[in-house]
C-alpha cells in the first residue's frame, strides 16, 4: 500500500463558524482572519494505492458551480485534484473508487462535473461509496445543514449506477476500516488505515485542524455539537493510547499529527507530512 497527500487549493469559511462558542481572541491566534472575518482552509484529500485499487478519499468543492456561489467561498491556489494526480503519476480515470466522508459540497462537489448540459461523474472509472443512512439524511436535509448538501452534487452519482453502500460496521479494506461519527452530520465516514506499521485516521470534520483539537473547539457547522465533544473525547483517549497518526482535510499548514497527554488536556504532540511516515 502507498498513500499519498492530494492538494486542490485552499477556500475560506467564517472564523466564528468554525470554531462556534471559543472566542475570537483565542481562535485567531492559531487561525488568523481577514478583514472579513474568514480563515483559509485546505480542501486535502488522501490517495490510497493498494494493489490494484486506487481509492480517492473525498473530492473537494470541484468547479461546477456558478460565480455567485464561488464568489463566497474565496478558492485559490494553484493546486488541483489533476495536478496533484499528475505529480504521483495519476490520472482522474485511473481511479477506481471514491470514499465520501460526507455530502457536504465541500467534499463531494469535485465527485460530479459538466459535460455540456450534463451533469456527469468527474471519475467515470470509480465506484463511488457513502453509507445509506448518511445518503438519506443528505437528500432529505435539515434546514441547518440544507446549503450544505446540494442536489448537483449528490443525485448524478446515483443516476450513473456507480453508487454502492458500505454497510455499517463493514470494513472497506482488509487494512481500512471504517469509523462513523455522528456529531458533525448522520453516520460521517473516517477511514482508518493500517499503513507501515502505524495506524493513519483521516479526520474530515470531526477535526477540521490542529487548531481544533481542545474539545469545545466545535464548529457551528456541527448539528450535535455536544455530540462531537463526546466523539471527541473518546478518540483522543484512544488516538494517545494507541499512537495513531491524524490526517487533516482542511487544516491549511499541517498535514498530520500525533497527540499527547498535557497539563492542559490532550494537544497536539508531532506535526509532520504524510510523506514523512
Amino acid at each position: 500500500m502507498k498513500l499519498y497527500s492530494i492538494d486542490t487549493g485552499f477556500f475560506k469559511l467564517d472564523g466564528g463558524s468554525m470554531f462556534g462558542v471559543v472566542p475570537k481572541a483565542i481562535w485567531n491566534k492559531s487561525n488568523p482572519a481577514d478583514d472579513k472575518n474568514l480563515c483559509t482552509w485546505a480542501n486535502r484529500l488522501l490517495l490510497i494505492e493498494d494493489g490494484k485499487r486506487l481509492t480517492l478519499v473525498d473530492t473537494a468543492i470541484g468547479d461546477k458551480q456558478d460565480d455567485k456561489f464561488f464568489s463566497h467561498y474565496y478558492l485559490h491556489g494553484d493546486d488541483t485534484i489533476d495536478s496533484s494526480l499528475a505529480k504521483y503519476g495519476f490520472h482522474r480515470d485511473d481511479i477506481t473508487d471514491i470514499l465520501l466522508t460526507h455530502l457536504h459540497f465541500d467534499h463531494c462537489g469535485g465527485a460530479i462535473q459538466r459535460e455540456g448540459d450534463r451533469l456527469v461523474p468527474g471519475f467515470k472509472n470509480a465506484h463511488y461509496w457513502s453509507n445509506e443512512k448518511h445518503w438519506n439524511w443528505a437528500l432529505n436535509p435539515n434546514p441547518r445543514e440544507k446549503a450544505s448538501f446540494l442536489k448537483e452534487n449528490i443525485l448524478p452519482i446515483q443516476e450513473s449506477g456507480q453508487l454502492k453502500f458500505l454497510k455499517e460496521d463493514e470494513r472497506y479494506d482488509k487494512d481500512i476500516a471504517i469509523r462513523v461519527a455522528n456529531g458533525h452530520t448522520e453516520s460521517m465516514m473516517l477511514p482508518q488505515i493500517e499503513y507501515k506499521g502505524q495506524t493513519i485516521l483521516y479526520m474530515a470534520d470531526l477535526l477540521p485542524s490542529v487548531g481544533h483539537i481542545p474539545l469545545p473547539y466545535v464548529m457551528s457547522y456541527d448539528v450535535r455539537p455536544l455530540t462531537t465533544m463526546q466523539e471527541r473525547q473518546s478518540y483522543w483517549q484512544e488516538i494517545v493510547d494507541r499512537e495513531y497518526v491524524l490526517f487533516f482535510e482542511h487544516d491549511s499548514v499541517n498535514e498530520c499529527c500525533t497527540l499527547q497527554h498535557t497539563e492542559k488536556g490532550i494537544r497536539v504532540k508531532d506535526i509532520f507530512k504524510l510523506s514523512d511516515i
